[in-house]
């Protein structure tokens, strides 16, 4: 039981919001809706193009960023290090959220979703310093490959942006933890993640707002690609901030196994698909996988 309330208790100084409420609460709800956003981009392609959409939801999540917190006041008051940190996480969102639209158009979900699964097992396995916390990511990489059983395609320009975006996600634990550990000022985690989204917004404009340009003409898909970006860049990225602010990011990288868990659960209870053995058996293990992981200092 120690070891459990040891992986999901504090290890860093908790932001303002959220404080008392355990980081498990917060990456449970960014995978809820890590799976609700890519499923709505995709019904949208029919409409709009890939780019069109990832621009929909870059664009929104920044409105949004916009409109609650002060993205431009945070960049003209932080150190020159940090607006290079958040200008490289803005260059960095607008690049993975296109390559994983551009990916998801041409490979199954489920194959981009465990080329993305690499990047965190290294990140995971960097931070790994006892033989049983490496027995618990061996367990928690078979739970996860059998809850996505990729099917490889043969379709090269689409494993080139899954890879792209496995990179790309890469970056993002390590620059949004990076933010999420340092304060300047009034400036949080999610005060830095407004300005990185404002910057990825003026990145990802020159090559998605003509396919976007589609969508002014019909409310509907405008309201539908507003979902997309509250799902997937404002509720995800939050919540991933008040998780990182509180975990060290070997077993924040770790805890993102529950992600293809998350999506077997949602897919009972929203879609009423009931799982398999092949989905009891991936869970199991990445239930045990929770259980035997010791969060180590220094980790």
């Amino acid at each position: 039981m120690e070891q459990v309330k040891s992986l999901v208790g504090p290890r860093h100084r908790p932001s303002s919001v959220g404080d008392g409420i355990p980081p498990s609460v917060f990456i449970g709800s960014s995978a809820i809706f890590h799976y609700l956003g890519p499923s709505l981009a995709v019904l949208l392609f029919v409409h709009i193009g890939v780019l069109g959409v990832a621009w929909l939801r870059i664009v929104t999540a920044a409105l949004v960023f916009l409109c609650w917190r002060r993205p431009i006041t945070t960049l003209r008051t932080m150190s020159p290090a940090g607006r290079r940190t958040m200008l490289a996480l803005g260059v960095l969102l607008a690049a993975m959220n296109c390559a994983f639209y551009l990916a998801t158009d041409r490979l199954p979900l489920a194959t981009v979703g465990a080329i993305e699964f690499l990047g965190v097992i290294v990140l995971a396995l960097v931070g790994t310093r006892t033989s049983r916390n490496l027995a618990a990511l061996l367990l928690a990489v078979a739970g996860v490959a059998v809850l996505t059983d990729a099917r490889w395609s043969v379709d090269p320009r689409g494993f080139a942006f899954a890879f792209l975006n496995c990179a790309g996600f890469m970056g993002y634990v390590v620059l949004g933890h990076r933010i999420a550990s340092a304060h300047e000022g009034r400036q949080t985690g999610i005060d830095q993640l407004a300005a990185s989204m404002l910057i990825a917004a003026l990145v990802v404009t020159p090559f998605g707002i003509s396919q976007a340009a589609t969508a002014f003409a019909h409310p509907t898909w405008l309201l539908w690609g507003a979902g997309v970006g509250v799902c997937s860049s404002v509720v995800p990225y939050v919540t991933d901030q008040l998780a990182m602010a509180r975990l060290p990011r070997a077993t924040f990288a770790f805890l993102l196994c529950l992600l293809p868990a998350s999506a077997t659960v949602i897919g009972l209870v929203v879609l009423h698909q009931v799982p398999g053995v092949r989905d009891v058996v991936g869970i199991a293990a990445v239930a045990l996988a929770l259980a035997v992981h010791q969060d180590a200092a220094g980790s």
